[in-house]
């Protein structure tokens, strides 16, 4: 039995050939003749004269040699038309379900060829391999091929097209070549190292040169290794190295006066542990009074009075739609007795959105008798607004200004090793196997699947400066993970270090309780490499395989890494400051679904029923609830 399994597991050029065994059982024609024969001559005779009935008057079987028939009813044999009717099935155009997709419609998981070209198309044989690739997530759906959208598997699909690897027959569905990912990088997401198990046609000379001259820069493929005929990437690896890299100013403390920094500085005075909570933040205690003093004061001094005092009241609110409805009652005289200062805030808003309606309201136009439209009133108009440029409300004006002093002073913040030992502190809470129910979208405490091994979760010692921002890395090493899951496990390791929080509060967040946890921004995430230490054993044991390593590729990962993903990450940061907006947004909502990280721990937060219940509009991007329709089990990160 042990034999029969490895020839099964094989590579299909390295099956031995054989005779049939003597106790092989035998052909039921062969079985019926000989029980016919041993039945006496009656028998024989009857059959003879069946027989005789079914031929012509030439002798012949009847059918025989009529094209006509051969052409009507296709081959004789019930095996070959089935084969012929799999074989057109194959090469017809199929969706995610295995249903034709119809309509003509381009898509990124079927490249069709004319029928004439995949018959003359020379068959060439196909090996199970493994291709080591790394991408730069940035403008893709994704690593998971769909028709509609552009992913990063979309693009090595049509790319191996191209390089002969796969064939036009077998173009128009990745599930022929039997198509598998190790692990599913959501939207934004990159990888140095990933893999993808499948069939190819391996005999083309310089194949991986030829794979990558039809990839763009932003993905590559490192190797094709073969492997036994029953591998599956996805089912074969045993753990998974993610790293993230973040600011180091993520660590920094809320700001005392945004809606979270006044409750973690309530929730300390009333349970009494001010002196615990000074020790834990340490130098950053007092950052922000600096900040105040330094930067933010003396802009708010250059500001009329009137102005000054709708800035202040402005500052620390969140951007999105928890504080619409307070700035649009600013926005928004109630009677002649309101503030003068909200008064000349809301006319500079309302001038804003009257223009607005004025460009989407439609112009009336006459039509003249060649038919053109005469619409020498509206172009007029058109020209004027171009000519006059917005003129920016002296209070907006202001709020930039601040904004671009907060988060330069961000910027200049230095992580001590005390700071970082915070962090690794609470990194550390996650080694071992626990319970992710929190961490991850549509799981309850009861699923076994809840459960996971994380075997480390280590911060690099040493910061790396880029431009004037300091970025920490951190390395996670697990055996899978859930949708979400890194990027709400870092959320909650930084909640917990810059609010000084309580390392208890992480046991609590593994238990049955339901807390709401955001998912730091993807910007910073990146599979490094999957690892497969229990196949390359038995692939050098038993098959004399190459074991599936990336240690070959380590020079041109790094290179890649430094090139097309850390550059990414650093300029999209520079530009778009996406860590200060998510902390801006987490630290400035009006709710109590991030009040566990206070000293009055869940009594004081919001605390869900279960997986399935709602949360604000505002807040279900940074919980991940915007993927509620999504398996958690689909995605990694």
């Amino acid at each position: 039995m042990a034999d029969n399994e490895n020839m099964r597991d094989a590579p299909a050029g390295d099956i031995p050939t054989s005779a049939a065994p003597a106790s092989a059982p035998m052909p039921e024609s062969a079985a019926a003749s000989t029980a016919s024969d041993t039945a006496g001559p009656n028998r024989r005779d009857k059959r003879k004269y069946t027989e005789n009935r079914k031929t012509n008057a030439n002798g012949r079987r009847k059918g025989q040699g009529s094209s006509r028939g051969d052409d009507r009813r296709g081959p004789r044999d019930r095996r070959a038309r089935n084969e012929k009717g799999w074989q057109e099935r194959k090469r017809r155009k199929l969706d995610e379900d295995g249903n034709a997709a119809g309509n003509g419609e381009p898509s990124y998981m079927s490249i069709q060829f004319p029928e004439a070209e995949i018959a003359a198309e020379e068959r060439r044989p196909k090996r199970k391999v493994a291709v080591m690739i790394g991408y730069a997530g940035t403008g893709y759906h994704g690593l998971q091929i769909n028709h509609k959208e552009k992913t990063i598997e979309g693009d090595i699909f049509a790319a191996l097209v191209a390089a002969k690897a796969i064939s036009k027959a077998n173009a128009d569905d990745p599930r022929k070549s039997s198509f598998v990912r190790c692990a599913r990088t959501d939207k934004g997401v990159h990888a140095a190292g990933n893999m993808i198990s499948l069939k190819l046609i391996i005999d083309e000379p310089d194949l991986v040169k030829k794979i990558n001259e039809n990839l763009p820069p932003q993905i590559r493929v490192w190797g094709i290794q073969r492997t036994n005929n029953s591998f599956s990437c996805y089912q074969s690896c045993d753990s998974r190295w993610y790293e993230y890299l973040m600011p180091s100013y993520c660590l920094l403390p809320p700001h005392p006066e945004s809606y979270l920094g006044k409750k973690v500085l309530e929730s300390v005075k009333e349970k009494g542990v001010e002196e615990e909570y000074a020790t834990r933040l340490g130098e950053v205690k007092d950052y922000w009074d600096e900040v105040q003093k330094n930067d933010i004061q003396p802009i708010l001094d250059s500001l009329d009075p009137d102005v000054r005092a709708t800035v202040i009241r402005r500052m620390h609110v969140a951007d999105r739609a928890s504080d619409n409805a307070a700035s649009k009652s600013e926005a928004e005289p109630k009677s002649s007795e309101q503030d003068p200062v909200n008064t000349s805030e809301a006319k500079g808003e309302t001038a804003g959105s009257k223009d607005e309606q004025a460009a989407e309201a439609p112009v009336a136009t006459t039509a003249e008798p060649d038919g053109t439209v005469a619409n020498a009133e509206a172009e007029a108009t058109a020209e004027q607004d171009t000519a006059k440029p917005k003129e920016i409300h002296p209070v907006d004006q202001a709020l930039k200004q601040i904004k671009a002093a907060y988060v330069a002073a961000k910027r200049r913040y230095r992580v001590t090793p005390e700071r970082l030992s915070q962090l690794q502190q609470a990194l550390d809470q996650y080694v071992g196997t626990r319970n992710y129910h929190n961490y991850t979208i549509q799981k309850s405490f009861s699923d076994p699947s809840s459960r996971r091994t994380i075997r480390s979760f280590a911060a690099r010692p040493e910061p790396v400066q880029i431009n004037d921002t300091q970025w920490l890395s951190l390395k996670v090493h697990g055996q899978s993970f859930m949708m979400h899951q890194i990027r709400k496990m870092v959320g909650m390791a930084v909640l917990v270090a810059r609010c000084a929080t309580p390392l208890a509060r992480f046991a609590e967040s593994f238990g049955p309780a339901r807390i709401s946890i955001p998912k730091a921004p993807s910007l910073g995430l990146l599979l490094e490499r999957p690892v497969f230490e229990s196949y390359n054993k038995r692939a050098q044991d038993q098959f004399s395989l190459a074991p599936l390593d990336y240690a070959a590729h380590e020079a041109d990962m790094q290179a890649f890494k430094d090139e097309q993903i850390y550059r990414r990450i650093f300029e999209l940061e520079e530009k778009e400051n996406s860590f200060h907006t998510f902390f801006h947004q987490i630290d400035n909502y009006k709710s109590a679904y991030f009040l566990w990280v206070t000293a009055g721990g869940l009594e004081a937060a919001e605390v869900r029923e279960g997986p399935q219940e709602p949360v604000p509009e505002e807040l279900r991007e940074e919980l991940g609830e915007e993927d509620g329709d999504e398996d958690p089990e689909a995605g990694e990160g």
